[in-house]
């Protein structure tokens, strides 16, 4: 596989609404947007991650890469959902060539797939605060099945595929290269079109994650049923300032319904998190992807778990490059941008 200058990876989100793609170069000066785009897919295509009709999303990439005009062809992706599995687990200290023999022979026990099925990879996160004979490693497992399916998507999409991240350390990413660090714990929460991503960091460490099956498709769903409409029209009359197929009124019921669910879901998840780390309380929350949007979900939440809640804007620190970007549409599109920005950073080197 031949790569471009400096190891350079375009950041590609394959979204089950929307494919973005990001290329972005460091300088002497920071960091650069190049370009940023995105096309939306038809429903039904990709649902929770798995894809449905390779050749669709396939032909998606390709045309999005021809509107955008973005020639570099080495590709950074993620995945998510349920199957991909993370857990922060403890082991004896030990060599990581050994860990690595290690855990191939005992993660049966931490992860709740056939361990054929599974890629497995690792980090070492440093020595147990408990134990000194201990370290913490953070585990990952991902289905071959999903693996391979997205490694055949990008081939058929002519492109070179040089790394495969997960979703949420991609939003961790690019939230750590724009925010300072301020020793507080952080949940970075992500609401995409079929999946909410929970990541919380102690440290700049994650420390808890969990995927639900929850996102901006329970709106459309119901407005499409409401309505008695297509997802497409369903989504138009959500961004609608006056949907003339379904009143004002009832369209504000069908969201103020739908994100009480997402709040009452994080607030079960951070429960959780809460019954096992007492103490260490999550004051901050910051949101992306297309629910961040939504100022009553905004609002809600921030009652609900007693924390300062905002929006991410993956574009801090970089400068935009290029007549072609519009600064305005940059702005508007960030939440949904986090996470293939997170991509854009990543080098074909990195760990």
């Amino acid at each position: 596989m031949v790569f471009g200058r400096k190891n350079q990876l375009v950041g590609l989100d394959i979204g089950s609404r929307t494919i973005k793609v990001a290329e972005a170069v460091e300088t002497k000066k920071g960091w650069a947007l190049k370009k940023f785009g995105s096309i939306e897919v038809s429903p039904g295509i990709i649902e929770e991650g798995v894809i449905k009709d390779a050749e669709a999303v396939a032909e998606a990439i390709r045309e999005l890469f021809n509107l955008y005009n973005v020639r570099q062809s080495n590709v950074a992706i993620s995945i998510g959902g349920y199957s991909v599995i993370v857990k922060n687990i403890t082991v004896q200290n030990m060599p990581e060539d050994q860990l690595y023999e290690s855990l191939n022979f005992e993660a049966e026990q931490y992860i709740p797939f056939d361990i054929n099925d599974v890629n497995i990879d690792f980090e070492v996160l440093g020595e147990s605060e408990a134990n000194p004979n201990q370290m913490n490693v953070l585990l990952v497992a991902a289905k071959k099945e999903m693996v391979n399916d997205y490694v055949n998507i990008i081939d058929m999409a002519g492109l070179n595929l040089g790394i495969i991240d997960i979703d949420a350390f991609a939003l961790q990413n690019i939230y750590e290269l724009n925010y300072p660090a301020t020793g507080e714990n952080i949940a970075l929460i992500d609401i995409g079109a079929g999946k909410t991503s929970l990541n919380i960091l102690k440290d700049n460490t994650s420390v808890f994650m969990r995927d639900v099956s929850l996102g901006c498709n329970q709106i459309n769903q119901n407005i499409a049923s409401m309505a008695n409409c297509t997802m497409a029209e369903a989504e138009s009359l959500k961004l609608a300032e006056k949907p003339d197929r379904i009143s004002a009124e009832d369209l504000e019921e069908v969201i103020s319904s739908v994100v009480t669910d997402w709040c009452n879901e994080i607030r079960r998840a951070l429960d959780f998190f809460y019954s096992t780390n007492p103490e260490d309380q999550i004051k901050q929350i910051v949101l992306s992807g297309g629910g961040a949007n939504i100022k009553q979900f905004r609002d809600l939440l921030a009652v609900q778990t007693a924390a300062e809640v905002s929006m991410i804007n993956p574009f801090e620190v970089f400068e935009i490059k290029g007549g072609h970007l519009d600064p305005n549409y940059v702005q508007q599109i960030a939440p949904q941008a986090a996470i293939c920005m997170g991509l854009a950073i990543r080098r074909v080197d990195d760990k």
